[in-house]
């Protein structure tokens, strides 16, 4: 018997033709904003006789900042400026990331102390942390906590040459002589050695079963090479210490009240959610772990330090991420106290000076999108490389 042709189906009525169509249609609509959208600026520009690109990158800025990592003075350009700003904004979020880690980790193991004071301790730090609004807190630091204390004049003497006043925190300034450099060469050396000597005692101890001062060897090459190296180069480091002047100090290191009420507002504020990913970290590792590691004689620390964190990082990472990530966007409010991160810097008075709104924006997104991107990706290396590996 003779096969029959499948019969045909009209291409409106064909799913696959109709996904295509679909795309089509969506591509054709993105390009049309997206080409209405440069047109309108464009034309917008042009009305406001405002010049288009990126020459104001070579213009002077004509303003101070009052942080700078690197050399700036007024008759920098409006490129320096950038980067100061973002110099600024990375600082603050690296530090920031660093100390609400350190908080995090603890608040959120001490929630799960059997001592009921602390644990509710932890608890309500949480919750009362959580509950206020960044912006809040930050104004708190910064007008309640550093602008209330004493004056210049009343500046606060603490042991070791440091002086605290509402202008900000005034430490001794290291002055690095001749020969220091082997001091960061010592140190880069024992980092190595010290991640050499771990990878190689895993292997041992996966061979023969035998056990390693891993901790021991590390902090011994980790420090003690940097120490040997800067005492065989006879210290060569002095102190420049500040000192009281009748309207200002002269001389040290000095860490703005802006920069220090920003630190803590995103330190503090990340570290309770930090602390809520840690316990719910730990409380996903079962139960059986602890009794297991207990049933083999080890004590309630060394179980967390080496059962129970390392499985639950596997559950901490992702959201993990999520906190650094919107530590630092959140550096971005550091505009409503007055320190100059990028947002204040380039968005805020470049743009005012220059009025090249598009360029100065899309150049701040792209820069947080980058540090983003970035650090998604450091994390997600992390995040492999713990993963559990299915045989």
């Amino acid at each position: 018997m003779a096969q029959t042709a499948p019969p045909k189906v009209s291409p409106l009525y064909d799913p696959r033709w109709r996904s295509i169509a679909f795309q089509l249609l969506l591509c054709a609509v993105i390009v049309w904003l997206a080409y209405s959208a440069v047109t309108n600026a464009a034309e917008n520009l042009a009305r406001a006789r405002i010049a288009s690109g990126f020459d104001f990158w070579h213009s002077t800025a004509g303003f101070d900042i009052s942080q700078h990592l690197i050399p700036y003075t007024t008759q920098s350009t409006y490129g320096q400026a950038f980067w100061v700003g973002l110099l600024n904004t990375l600082l603050v979020s690296f530090l920031g990331i660093i100390l609400a880690t350190i908080i995090g980790f603890i608040v959120g193991i001490l929630q799960l102390s059997k001592n009921v004071l602390v644990a509710k301790l932890a608890a309500g730090y949480v919750e009362v942390i959580r509950n206020l609004p960044l912006l809040l807190q930050l104004l708190f630091w910064y007008n309640a906590v550093l602008k209330a204390l004493p004056m210049l004049r009343d500046s606060i003497s603490i042991p070791g040459g440091v002086l605290l006043n509402n202008r900000g925190l005034f430490l001794p300034k290291p002055i690095f002589g001749t020969g220091f450099e082997t001091v960061p060469l010592a140190l880069a050396v024992g980092v190595v050695g010290a991640f050499a000597f771990r990878a190689w005692a895993r292997r041992r101890q996966a061979l023969t079963g035998r056990q390693y001062p891993v901790f021991t060897v590390g902090a011994a090459l980790v420090l003690g090479l940097p120490l040997a190296a800067f005492a065989l180069s006879g210290a060569p480091v002095t102190f420049d210490f500040p000192e009281m002047g009748r309207f200002n100090i002269r001389g040290g290191i000095e860490i703005l009240p802006e920069f220090a009420a920003l630190l803590f507002g995103l330190s503090i504020y990340t570290a309770a959610f930090i602390a809520e990913v840690v316990r719910a970290g730990i409380q996903a590792v079962p139960h059986g772990q602890t009794e297991a590691a207990y049933s083999l004689g080890l004590r309630p620390r060394p179980t967390l330090r080496l059962i129970v964190v390392p499985q639950a990082m596997r559950v901490i990472i992702p959201p993990l991420t999520n906190q650094y990530l919107n530590l630092t966007k959140n550096s971005s409010l550091a505009v409503a106290i007055g320190y100059p991160d990028l947002v204040q810097v380039f968005t805020g008075t470049v743009l005012n000076q220059t009025g090249q709104a598009v360029e100065v924006v899309a150049i701040t997104m792209a820069v947080y999108l980058t540090i983003s991107l970035v650090t998604s990706g450091l994390m997600n290396l992390y995040n492999r490389r713990i993963a559990l590996v299915e045989r």
